[in-house]
C-alpha cells in the first residue's frame, strides 16, 4: 500500500543473553527451567535471556524474563547441533545480538563479533 510504513514491533525486550553451558533435560517446564537459571545465575534479571542446550545440542531452552513474568522458548535443529560452550570455560557466558543470531542458526558464534577481531598479524 502507498504511503505505509512497515514497522517492527517489538514484544520482548532483551537488554542481555546469557548462555549457560551444563546442559539441561530438554523435559523441563518453566519452573525447572527458572530453578536452573537461579541455580547458574544467581538469579533471573529483567529483561534477560537465559540459554541452555541439552547434551547432543541439537535442541535448545532459552527463558526470558521480561520484567512482569517468564517465557520459556524451544528451538530444536532437525540436523546438525548446536555450537555451544565447554563447562571447562565458564559455567556461564554473555553473548551479543550477533552471536545469538548466529547460535540460533546452528553456526559457529564464538568467533562472531569482538572474539572474530584479528590484532597479530
Amino acid at each position: 500500500m502507498p504511503g505505509v510504513v512497515a514497522r517492527a514491533v517489538t514484544v520482548i525486550r532483551i537488554d542481555q543473553i546469557w548462555l549457560a553451558t551444563e546442559p539441561l533435560d530438554m523435559r523441563a517446564g518453566p519452573d525447572t527451567a527458572l530453578a536452573r537459571v537461579v541455580q547458574v545465575f544467581g538469579s533471573a534479571r529483567p529483561h534477560c535471556a537465559y540459554l541452555f542446550a541439552n547434551k547432543r545440542a541439537n535442541r535448545m531452552k532459552v527463558l526470558i524474563h521480561d520484567g512482569l513474568g517468564i517465557w520459556l522458548c524451544a528451538r530444536r535443529l532437525n540436523r546438525g547441533k548446536f555450537y555451544w560452550s565447554e563447562p571447562w570455560q565458564a559455567a556461564q557466558l554473555s553473548l551479543s545480538d550477533e552471536q545469538l543470531q548466529a547460535l540460533v542458526q546452528g553456526l559457529p558464534w564464538q568467533r562472531i563479533g569482538e572474539a572474530g577481531v584479528v590484532t597479530i598479524v
